[in-house]
């Protein structure tokens, strides 16, 4: 009787065979086990390894979290969702639900729900963020080690963590970090569905793209043309079969994208918040306008928004990721990723259709080219901040890459192969040096980085080259170690700093500031104004020490502290104050300062909405929902973090929103619901000057307070 062997095992990529693991262990202490020391196959450093990356991300992403102030715009509607489930399912701005953020809701309800549990303070909003982003690096981990091994997800895993422009925007409550880990739970989801040709996994990847939809609308779909080109090539399954499970797929995208817009939309408007961002009040023109084609082409829903992202991340142009403002952000890998993912598809160029390697290059490569594209050429708004989604996938490569192009410099046949390794590695650091010699001067770190980067480069290189012509193994192998400290040198200092100093809530950057448009990027000293001096943008200010996030004295409400001169999504403020998406200022920052547009001066940027007006509105708001009504949501964020109470924005993000008509303020006076308008001498609408015109001519004038007015019932007749 013959006896047939079992087939060998498998090599991995990094050319080590898989060994056979004792038999799966059951119970929870041999699970707990093995996600302490990793599979049985694993080598003895890679779990370690693992772990030592998870708690330098955590360090790095949660250092001195409780000073981060975030971002106001967020932060105040996150607020009002611990005040109201309403506001809270809208993500209204106020709690009284007059107007949503520009944005959809998700990450707010992230963040919402761990204010509720853990009580609001800006840490407790920041700590989602924090979770996220070192999720994302376990994740990607997972994901390349998958397929190449433990070193390519060891250098992964190192290269997210360290991406300096990923560390700055995790410190923040953006909800950009929950776009990441819900892209790559997708992307996830997607390989899953590649290797397996079943359709529960391509559901599962459109669900979470979908959810990554609800966070930051049209930005989650940028990766779907490389979802659907990877599974339509290289999935284990006949031809039709993988027609029905896209269509499938595509079906869970559309529903789990959809839904949310779908009943705001078929809400009365009466009975729900005005869409913030929007020109018709509709979910749906925020999607196609100014969360869409307008971020591309520069149009947008909101006027005074149109084609201004020069102001905060440079020019568009392809060399926009390498300029002094981005470069230093995320640039540090590209040109090593780009050699990997070319070297890669050339060595897996004879593979079957459906190799999983070759898939999750196409895969990685696709989701960088077109965020690379994207956010170059993109005309419209565009913040340093949001280039943050296209790490992972540099990240990837970059992983990828050194364990493929190792493994051919030093056993591919072909002699082109000696020099590819070196050459990306070469051109990676040149790279790395000319981004720190562009900010040598603004500290040690950077010049020592720069040393570091020089010669532990020079060092790969040579070391490469001699190991392999004269076939020292054990000489490669310390020369491809130079080459990682190399390259992640640089961005270790950016990250460092990120992780040092307090980010500014509104344009967080890391490492020091590089010029490029509307106040610089200003990483390295957490959004200061030269001089140290920190940011005042809009806000009010409390005046009383008391810490960022927290509860003001015999008040309800957080106070805003410094967090309060931090507006929405913003530019790094510069000499003349923040400034709006629109690239306007939005205010000196100081009370009785000159102030922005909107309704007119003094209420585009709140300076004029002091700590002593507000404390006069609580005194006197006389049972009204609503504490106030101001121009702009800058100066509404504000007022809510240091009031607690519900403020009114009646213009939106820009002053521009028709969120309030007078037909609107006079039923709102009339039922007692609002007895205080802030208004200016101008309006940057028709029905901004008709309110204004109006509430001057009916209202009382607070005499103490410039453009504060008191409406009672009897005044809307």
């Amino acid at each position: 009787m013959t006896t047939l062997a079992p087939p060998p095992a498998p090599a991995r990529e990094d050319g080590a065979p898989h060994r056979a693991g004792p038999p799966a262990a059951r119970g929870l202490a041999a699970r707990t086990r093995r996600l302490l020391t990793g599979a049985p196959d694993d080598p003895r450093w890679a779990r370690p390894a693992l772990w030592a990356i998870l708690v330098l991300a955590t360090a790095l992403y949660a250092w001195n979290l409780t000073s981060v102030t975030g971002n106001s715009f967020y932060n105040a509607a996150v607020y009002s969702g611990t005040k109201s489930w309403k506001a809270f399912f809208f993500g209204a701005l106020d709690a009284g639900s007059f107007i949503t953020v520009d944005k959809p809701p998700f990450a707010l309800w992230v963040m919402g729900l761990s204010a509720r549990v853990f009580g609001y303070g800006t840490w407790q909003l920041a700590l989602p963020m924090v979770a996220a982003g070192v999720g994302s690096v376990a994740l990607l981990h997972r994901m390349v080690k998958r397929d190449f091994g433990p070193v390519a997800a060891t250098v992964a895993a190192l290269a997210l963590t360290l991406t300096p422009i990923t560390v700055a925007i995790t410190r923040d409550t953006n909800p950009d970090p929950v776009l990441v880990l819900l892209m790559l739970l997708g992307a996830a989801a997607l390989l899953k569905a590649v290797r397996t040709g079943k359709t529960a996994p391509l559901v599962w990847s459109g669900v979470a793209i979908g959810f990554a939809f609800n966070t930051k609308m049209m930005q989650a779909y940028v990766v779907l043309p490389a979802f659907f080109l990877v599974y339509l090539w290289a999935a284990r399954a006949p031809l039709g079969r993988r027609i029905r499970n896209l269509a499938a797929g595509t079906l869970a995208l559309v529903v789990s994208s959809a839904w949310w817009m779908v009943v705001v939309d078929l809400i009365p408007a009466s009975s729900r918040p005005y869409i913030g961002g929007s020109t018709d009040n509709t979910v749906w023109d925020l999607v196609v306008g100014y969360n869409g084609l307008g971020r591309i082409f520069g149009a947008s829903s909101s006027a005074g928004s149109q084609g201004n992202g020069a102001s905060f991340g440079g020019e568009a142009g392809l060399y926009r990721m390498f300029n002094e403002t981005m470069g230093g952000q995320i640039s540090w890998l590209i040109p090593f990723a780009a050699v990997a993912l070319i070297g890669g598809l050339v060595l897996r160029g004879r593979a079957p259709r459906t190799d999983a390697r070759r898939a999750a290059l196409l895969l990685w490569g696709g989701w960088f080219v077109l965020h690379y594209l994207t956010f170059s050429l993109a005309e419209g708004t565009f913040h340093p901040y949001y280039v943050t989604a296209m790490a992972p996938g540099i990240a990837a490569l970059a992983g990828i890459g050194a364990v493929m192009l190792f493994r051919a410099f030093r056993e591919g046949s072909a002699a082109r192969w000696g020099w590819v390794l070196p050459a990306a590695v070469a051109a990676s650091t040149v790279w790395a040096v000319v981004l720190l010699q562009r900010v040598s001067g603004s500290g040690t770190a950077y010049t020592v980085a720069e040393v570091v980067a020089g010669v532990a480069g020079a060092a790969a290189v040579i070391g490469l080259l001699v190991g392999r012509f004269a076939r020292r193994r054990r000489l490669t192998v310390v020369a491809a170690l130079a080459a990682v400290v190399a390259l992640l040198a640089g961005p270790a200092a950016y990250a460092v700093s990120a992780a040092a100093s307090t980010p500014n809530g509104t344009n967080p950057t890391a490492g020091p500031t590089t010029g490029g448009g509307m106040g610089g990027t200003g990483g390295g000293a957490g959004g200061q104004r030269p001089g140290g001096e920190a940011p005042t943008g809009t806000g009010t200010g409390t005046g009383d020490g008391q810490q960022p996030g927290q509860p003001p004295s015999g008040g309800a409400g957080p106070s805003s502290g410094t967090e309060a001169g931090s507006t929405g999504e913003t530019g790094s403020t510069g000499e003349s104050g923040s400034t709006d998406e629109s690239g306007s200022t939005a205010g000196a920052g100081s009370p009785g300062g000159s102030t922005g547009g909107g309704m007119g001066a003094g209420t585009g940027g709140g300076s004029q909405v002091s700590s002593a007006m507000i404390t006069y509105l609580k005194k006197h708001q006389d049972g009204a929902t609503w504490l106030v009504a101001v121009t702009t949501d800058q100066t509404a964020a504000s007022v809510i973090l240091e009031s607690g109470e519900p403020v009114i924005s009646m213009g939106g993000w820009s002053g521009t929103d028709e969120a309030m008509t007078l037909a609107k303020l006079k039923s709102l006076v009339k039922a007692g619901k609002l007895h205080y308008v802030v208004v200016g001498d101008s309006g940057r609408s028709s029905a901004s000057s008709e309110i204004t015109a109006w509430v001057k001519k009916h209202g009382t004038a607070v005499s103490d307070y410039s453009g504060l007015y008191r409406l009672d019932a009897s005044d809307a007749g």
